[in-house]
């Protein structure tokens, strides 16, 4: 049961990691993407091939895939840029599949349908499976945690402002001078390398991917992480995450007590008590359990002390 909560607690994370890629891109810029997954099997497959093949280190191949997923997705952002809303979401969908379309044909790179496998982790072999658990559990953490401050670094950073501008009116932003296109490349780029990462992450914990894992689903998963726990907030991602991973896990333990339901029922009502929850919590929080903070605190104590200030009679 041990090794069950700390799996489920390092899975959580790689979630919440997606989730604040999600945010960079959808919650600052506005961008609509439900490519996530491909993203994701672009920084996995990178890895496992570079540790698998030419014997990198899992460091170095994580690394190598984060790059390589936003390299991928400053290409996508590029060709995309025109679009907007359902178009940009129906582009990045197919991409999403043209990946793993990809990585299930080219066998003499990804080996196909059987995936690959044997992929190294860190301490693997030297330690218990429950100490090799904690010790990735450690390294989720600290990867989220440092990713979180990076995140929220940009959220209020000049760089985060403007990307909330674009999200609100790229017109706007374009009179004041701001580039938007390079902006939204920028942000689509940052938000798929923080995705590849995880990707890798989860690459290197399962020691076998394969193009079954990196379904739509996934996505919609992330997606909803992000909407339960508020857009745009960085905060909001992480608990999102958790809340879904927990739902998800939780229902398993419920579904062997509702009589007369098979197994591919169960399944199915797992996934109507995930829609359930969304349901509840946009009818109460429209805007998620965290709402997107309207201002800066630096921001809000200048307007502050603008109001307080006395103004001078003409």
């Amino acid at each position: 049961m041990e090794i069950y909560i700390i799996s489920i607690s390092v899975v959580a994370g790689i979630y919440a990691i997606m989730a604040l890629g999600l945010n960079v891109m959808w919650g600052m810029a506005g961008l609509v993407n439900l490519g996530l997954v491909g993203s994701a099997a672009v920084g996995a497959y990178t890895s496992a091939i570079l540790t698998g093949k030419l014997g990198l280190p899992i460091g170095a191949g994580i690394l190598c895939g984060t790059i390589a997923a936003a390299a991928v997705g400053a290409g996508l952002s590029l060709v995309t840029r025109r679009l907007k809303d359902n178009y940009l979401a129906i582009v990045t969908l197919g991409f999403a599949e043209t990946i793993r379309i990809i990585a299930s044909n080219e066998i003499w790179l990804t080996n196909g349908t059987d995936g690959i496998s044997g992929i190294a982790g860190p301490f693997r072999t030297d330690v218990s499976l429950l100490q090799f658990n904690v010790i990735y559990l450690g390294i989720v953490v600290l990867v989220l945690a440092a990713l979180y401050v990076c995140c929220q670094r940009i959220l209020y950073s000049p760089f985060g402002r403007v990307l909330r501008a674009v999200r609100d009116d790229d017109v706007v932003v374009s009179v004041a001078g701001k580039n938007s296109q390079v902006f939204k490349v920028q942000a689509f780029a940052i938000g798929s390398g923080i995705v590849g990462l995880a990707g890798g992450l989860y690459a290197h914990y399962t020691s076998f991917i394969s193009p079954d894992l990196f379904v739509p689903l996934l996505t919609l998963y992330v997606k909803l992480s992000l909407l339960v726990g508020g857009v745009g907030n960085n905060r909001g991602a992480v608990v999102g995450a958790t809340l879904i991973i927990l739902i998800l896990e939780g229902t398993r333990f419920v579904i062997p007590f509702i009589p007369y339901i098979t197994p591919p029922q169960g399944a199915a009502m797992r996934e109507l008590f995930l829609s359930a929850t969304l349901l509840i919590v946009l009818r109460f929080r429209v805007t998620g359990l965290i709402p997107e903070a309207q201002d800066h605190p630096v921001v809000a104590r200048d307007k502050t002390a603008d109001r307080a200030r006395p103004t001078t009679a003409s």
